[in-house]
């Protein structure tokens, strides 16, 4: 069992998916739980793991059914790793009913239960192969996104042409004056701009997927709120702010909501970051404000979005930035960045028509429309009355006029 994974199915399940305020109390006895239980998993020690469970399965069903959901990444977890405990112990029956305890809670990291160690015993008995089959299909996210691979370049329903504030709007001109941006961005190539505005960012404001964004959100609101009361942002707010930083200086940018194919309505999951327009290069390159990440290929040229899910797809290189990290606290890895996380949602991109200033703040009257672009594999290809659909990627990722 790798230990970092799990945790990070846990942030991932965070990331987005819990709005609602935190039950402090609860979150305190997990992770406190959480650290004993590993201890228990690596002496081997079951009924020390057993207490430990029982008393996690009091605390967890005195939650309501919101919070469950928000924060079962624990619970998936307990059950998991005991599955772990007692494979290693050599008590496979039991270790294939934590298992499954585990899958119906909501695990779904397929690549790295087919690759654990701890579980190698388990794997020429029929119930685990059992157990595995229908997962792949929801949980398997490098093989779900080879599925989606195919797009339809003919693809000609009408959508608005993406739209990209100027630099010369008077909000912007006051981000720009009021956040110092062209001292931060400092001199030199667009990419080095570009990417000193991540770093900067980044630094600014640690991500936090735990709680909703302010209310008012835009970046100089936004920079202001977190600096005033100690808080972060979800990755939604952190794209959003850089997005706004990235047009004051005159860089066409969009923020791109990254989300998994969900076919089973059960992952609230997804991911947000920016892509960014750089003239010298003549195409959109991928940033990450959450994870301080850019992604490269093998000769070091920086890559887009459609480029990384590309690559991901055809098993050919890319490299992540060596200082890519999440809030300073861990390194950020190729394996479970892109092999895993970013597998999972790359299968549909979801992009405002109108990128500028102050966009999701709610006001009465406001609509924000939204295009998408969708793998012809996916099962739901209608649009709503907010989203634009497309199969066509060359239409979505137009160069800027």
């Amino acid at each position: 069992m790798k230990k970092h994974t799990l945790v990070l199915l846990i942030t991932a399940l965070f990331r987005l998916s819990a709005y609602a305020q935190a039950p402090q109390e609860f979150i305190a006895f997990a992770d406190t739980n959480r650290v004993h239980m590993i201890k228990a998993y690596e002496k081997r020690d079951i009924p020390g793991y057993q207490h430990l469970l029982d008393e996690f399965k009091l605390h967890w069903d005195k939650l309501d059914s919101t919070s469950q959901k928000a924060y079962s990444g624990y619970h998936i977890e307990a059950y998991y790793n005991f599955a772990c405990t007692y494979a290693l112990a050599g008590q496979p029956k039991m270790a294939l009913d934590c298992l499954e305890r585990s899958l119906k809670a909501g695990y779904v990291n397929y690549t790295h239960l087919v690759h654990d160690e701890d579980l190698v015993s388990l794997h020429d008995i029929p119930r685990y192969r059992a157990l595995l089959a229908p997962l792949r299909e929801v949980g398997d996210y490098p093989y779900i996104l080879e599925k989606g691979a195919r797009y339809d370049p003919g693809d000609q329903r009408p959508f608005p042409a993406f739209q990209y504030q100027a630099a010369t709007d008077t909000n912007l001109l006051a981000l720009r004056k009021g956040l110092d941006l062209d001292s931060i961005a400092g001199g030199g190539s667009d990419v080095n701009r570009v990417i000193r505005l991540l770093h900067w960012m980044h630094d600014l404001i640690p991500h936090d997927g735990n709680h909703a964004n302010p209310a008012v959100r835009n970046a100089m609101s936004l920079v202001a709120v977190c600096k005033r009361e100690h808080r972060g942002l979800n990755c939604r707010g952190l794209a959003i702010a850089l997005n706004e930083c990235y047009l004051a200086l005159g860089y066409p940018s969009r923020y791109v909501t990254c989300m998994p194919k969900d076919s089973l309505g059960t992952d609230p999951d997804c991911h947000v970051i920016n892509t960014v327009y750089i003239p010298s290069l003549r195409k959109w390159i991928w940033i990450d404000p959450t994870n301080d990440a850019y992604v490269m290929n093998e000769k070091g040229e920086l890559l887009g979005i459609e480029e990384v899910r590309q690559r991901l797809i055809t098993h050919q290189p890319l490299i992540v930035n060596p200082d890519a990290n999440w809030n300073h606290r861990s390194a950020v890895t190729k394996e479970d960045y892109l092999g895993y996380y970013m597998s999972k949602n790359l299968y549909r991109l979801i992009c405002p028509v109108n990128s500028s200033y102050d966009l999701e703040t709610p006001a009465p009257g406001r609509k924000v429309d939204y295009i998408q672009l969708l793998p012809l594999d996916y099962f739901r290809q209608k649009p709503d009355r907010t989203t634009y659909n497309t199969n066509n990627p060359t239409l979505f990722w137009a160069t800027p006029n």
